[in-house]
């Protein structure tokens, strides 16, 4: 075609200087030139979505031999504007199409890279698709600390008063992902066997014990036993040191059972 109608191409709006193909019968047929019969979605890049409406020269401004076809190359300024989240500051991939489709305004985006920041387990799975619930439509400051998202229960628990006794806001020191109870902390190892031995499903609140809910330092044996003061006082005598207190109590009976030392 070429060699009876270069006049023509010659002549064409934009043919030459976006150095068209020469092969004229990849968008006329021999009935007219009018209207080009390029079909994209013949080509390695079909175009769909904001695609479909956009000038040729908007992509081949340089010709069309060697179109990149890579989504970073032609949107590398959208990359570098985005604010929320701001994709430079989190070091986002490139590779857009990861998280977007062509569709306008680029929404609705995915995000399958979530887990690289924040794992959904336990039961944050159940609001993983429900991204107002932590971001709020802010996705550049969310915490990813369990205290982060959760001091209002922290504030608000009440037994034991996590804030009023300065509980420490490692939340998963205790916690699982799963669920709030049962907490996993150790009283048994680190302080007194409440969950075995004796005193297993002999109370009911930690305040039970701990009559001070600023302080979990300090606790009581004496009202939660009953115990009176003259019965045992007849039962320790000739103890050494022996004093009605529950910080005696404890001395001589830390896990509880009875008999000196135990």
């Amino acid at each position: 075609c070429y060699s009876c109608h270069q006049a023509q191409y010659n002549s064409a709006e934009n043919h030459v200087a976006q150095n068209y193909p020469k092969t004229c019968e990849m968008c006329h047929s021999t009935t007219t030139w009018g209207n080009s019969t390029f079909n994209h979605s013949t080509t390695i890049f079909p175009l769909t979505g904001a695609h479909t409406t956009v000038n040729c020269s908007d992509c081949h401004q340089t010709g069309f031999a060697g179109t990149t076809t890579i989504c970073y190359d032609c949107h590398k300024s959208n990359y570098q504007s985005s604010t929320n989240p701001s994709h430079t500051a989190l070091a986002l991939p490139t590779d857009c199409q990861t998280c977007h489709t062509t569709n306008p305004t680029w929404r609705p985006a995915q995000f399958p890279i979530h887990a690289n920041y924040f794992a959904f387990v336990g039961a944050h799975v159940s609001i993983k698709d429900n991204c107002a619930a932590c971001h709020n439509g802010n996705y550049n400051n969310t915490p990813s600390t369990c205290y982060g998202c959760h001091q209002s229960n922290y504030n608000a628990t009440t037994n034991p008063a996590h804030k009023t006794a300065g509980f420490p806001t490692d939340c998963i020191a205790c916690h699982t992902q799963t669920a709030w109870q049962p907490s996993t902390f150790d009283h048994d190892g680190k302080y007194f066997p409440i969950y075995s031995g004796t005193h297993n499903g002999r109370w009911s609140l930690c305040s039970d014990c701990h009559d001070n809910p600023s302080n979990f330092q300090s606790f009581s044996c004496i009202n939660c036993h009953e115990h009176e003061k003259t019965s045992t006082d007849s039962q320790h005598r000739g103890v050494a040191n022996y004093v009605y207190q529950s910080s005696s109590c404890y001395s001589c009976h830390p896990t509880g059972r009875a008999g000196g030392g135990g």
